[in-house]
C-alpha cells in the first residue's frame, strides 16, 4: 500500500533529501487565479456576493450572514454532554500552555539615560477561519480562539462555512458543534462564510442588511487573519497578504514517524491511518531503519484501512505520491531525513525517545514516545494543532499567543546620551550618503 523510498547506502545532503521525500502537490500560485475573482467580487458587493458565493460553493444560501446569539445559545443547549466534557478540557488545557506564551515587556539600559524598551501590544482585531466539509473542526475553534484570548485581542471573529446538511434552527448556518464552541469560548460573532471569500470578507469587511433587527450588521476589517483551510484558503491568504496579515498558507495536513525496532506495528499503523482520514492529499511517511518494522506496518495497514470509516479516502492518501516509507541506515540518518523533510507532525518512536527529540531541528510538533500520538495533540495535549504544514516547519512555527502579539521598541535617550553619541551618528549617515540624517541630530546641539 504504502510505496518505497531506499535510501540506504546514500550520503545525501538536505537538497537531494528535499527531491527524494514525498510531498504533496499544492500549487497555491495556480489557485490564486482561481481566488482573485471571488476576493474581488467580496471587495466589490460585499454581502450579496457572499449570499451568492455561499449558495454557489457551499450549496446552501446562508440564511444570515452573522449567526444569531440565540442560534449560538441553541448549539450550546443541544451539545452532547460528553463532547462538551471533552471541549471543557481540551480549552483547559490549551489555556495552561498558552498562558505560559505570555511576553512581558522588557528594557534594556544601552548607555546611562539611553534606553530601548520592547512592548508587545496585541493586534487589535483578527478574523479566525474553521473549516468545514469533510469533517467537523470545533478543535479548531479552541486552537484560535484560546491563544487570540490569552494574547488580549480586544476584537475577534470567527467564519465558518454554513453547512447544507443542517436543519431546523441551523439551516444555512455553519455547524451546530463549531457554533456551541464558540459559545462556550464567549464568541459571539460567528459568520456563515467559507472558503476564499471569507478570507475577503475578513480582509475588506462588509455591512448586510438582512438582520430580522433591522438593524445593519457590520463586519469591520481584521488585521489578521488565522486558522487552516483548502488550497483556495491558502491562496485568499497569499492574495491580499498586505491588506492582512496571516499565520501560514496552510497545505495538506502531514505526518512523519521516525521508528527504529521497538516501535510497536500497530501503533505505527494506526497513527498513519489517523493523518490520513483527514484528505487524500494528507501525507503519511514512516521512516525507519527496520525492514521488519516496515514489513509489518505494511501488513497491519490492509486490515486496518480496510475496516476504518473512511477506508476509500485513507486508502487514496496512503497510495498517493505523498505518503511512503522511507528506508534509512540508521537513527542519524532517519533524524536527517526527518529535519530535512520538516513535517508538520512528527512521531518518534525509537528508543530513548526524549533525547532523541533534543535532536530535531525542523518540525511543527514533535510526539515523543509510544504514548503520544499526534491525535492526542489535535485535541487535548495542550499544545496547538494550526501547524506550518509543506516544509514550512523549517523556517516558521505553529499558532501561539505570539502570533497574535506585535514588539514595539520604545526608544528613550537623554539630552546627553545623545550628545555622546551624535558623532557616530553622523558618520555612519555620510557613509551611506544621507547627510540630513546626520544633520537631524546635529541641529539638536547647536548654539541659538
Amino acid at each position: 500500500m504504502l510505496s518505497t523510498i531506499d535510501l540506504r547506502g546514500r550520503e545525501l545532503g538536505v537538497r537531494d533529501l528535499r527531491h527524494l521525500l514525498p510531498r504533496a502537490e499544492f500549487d497555491v500560485a495556480a489557485a490564486v487565479e482561481t481566488v482573485r475573482p471571488i476576493c474581488e467580487d467580496v471587495r466589490h458587493r460585499g454581502a450579496q456576493a457572499l449570499y451568492d458565493l455561499g449558495e454557489r460553493f457551499d450549496g446552501v444560501r446562508p440564511t444570515r450572514l452573522r449567526v444569531p446569539a440565540e442560534v449560538l445559545e441553541a448549539a450550546l443547549v443541544q451539545l452532547d454532554p460528553q463532547v462538551r466534557a471533552a471541549l471543557d478540557e481540551a480549552i483547559r488545557r490549551v489555556r495552561l500552555v498558552h498562558e505560559d506564551q505570555r511576553r512581558a515587556t522588557t528594557t534594556t539600559t544601552v548607555v546611562p539615560g539611553g534606553e530601548v524598551s520592547e512592548r508587545w501590544v496585541p493586534v487589535d482585531r483578527v478574523g479566525l477561519y474553521v473549516p468545514g466539509g469533510r469533517a467537523v473542526y470545533p478543535s479548531s475553534v479552541v486552537m484560535n480562539v484560546v491563544p487570540a484570548q490569552i494574547a488580549g485581542v480586544g476584537s475577534l471573529a470567527v467564519a465558518s462555512p454554513p453547512q447544507r446538511d443542517n436543519s431546523g434552527a441551523f439551516t444555512g448556518y455553519p455547524h451546530p458543534t463549531v457554533l456551541a464552541a464558540c459559545a462556550l469560548l464567549g464568541v459571539d460573532e460567528v459568520y456563515a462564510v467559507g472558503g476564499a471569500q471569507a478570507v475577503a470578507a475578513f480582509a475588506f469587511g462588509f455591512e448586510d442588511d438582512s438582520d430580522a433587527s433591522g438593524v445593519a450588521v457590520v463586519c469591520e476589517p481584521v488585521s489578521l487573519v488565522t486558522g487552516p483551510g483548502n488550497i483556495y484558503v491558502a491562496a485568499a491568504k497569499r492574495y491580499l497578504k498586505g491588506v492582512i496579515g496571516i499565520d501560514s498558507e496552510a497545505g495538506p495536513t502531514e505526518i512523519a514517524i521516525l521508528a527504529d525496532d521497538s516501535a510497536v506495528p500497530a501503533h505505527v499503523s494506526a497513527d498513519l491511518v489517523s493523518q490520513a482520514e483527514h484528505d487524500p492529499q494528507a501525507a503519511s511517511v514512516l521512516v525507519t531503519d527496520s525492514v521488519a518494522l516496515a514489513d509489518a506496518v505494511r501488513a497491519d495497514l490492509e486490515d486496518r484501512v480496510a475496516a476504518t470509516k473512511h477506508s476509500e479516502r485513507v486508502r487514496e492518501a496512503l497510495t498517493g505520491p505523498q505518503s511512503g516509507i522511507v528506508l534509512v541506515d540508521d537513527l542519524d540518518a532517519g533524524l536527517a531525513v526527518v529535519n530535512a523533510y520538516a513535517a508538520e507532525h512528527l512521531e518518534l518512536q525509537v528508543v530513548d525517545a526524549a533525547a532523541v527529540s533534543e535532536r530535531v531541528r525542523n518540525a511543527g510538533a514533535v510526539f515523543v514516545g509510544p504514548h503520544s500520538p499526534v491525535s492526542l495533540g489535535d485535541y487535548v495535549a495542550g499544545s496547538n494543532h494550526v501547524l506550518p504544514t509543506g516544509g514550512c516547519a523549517c523556517h516558521s512555527s505553529g499558532l501561539s499567543v505570539q502570533s497574535f502579539l506585535r514588539g514595539i521598541h520604545v526608544v528613550t535617550y537623554s539630552q546627553s546620551a545623545l550628545e555622546e553619541v551624535a558623532h557616530h551618528v553622523v558618520t555612519l549617515a555620510q557613509a551611506e550618503d544621507l547627510p540630513a540624517h546626520g544633520e537631524a541630530v546635529q541641529v539638536r546641539f547647536e548654539q541659538g
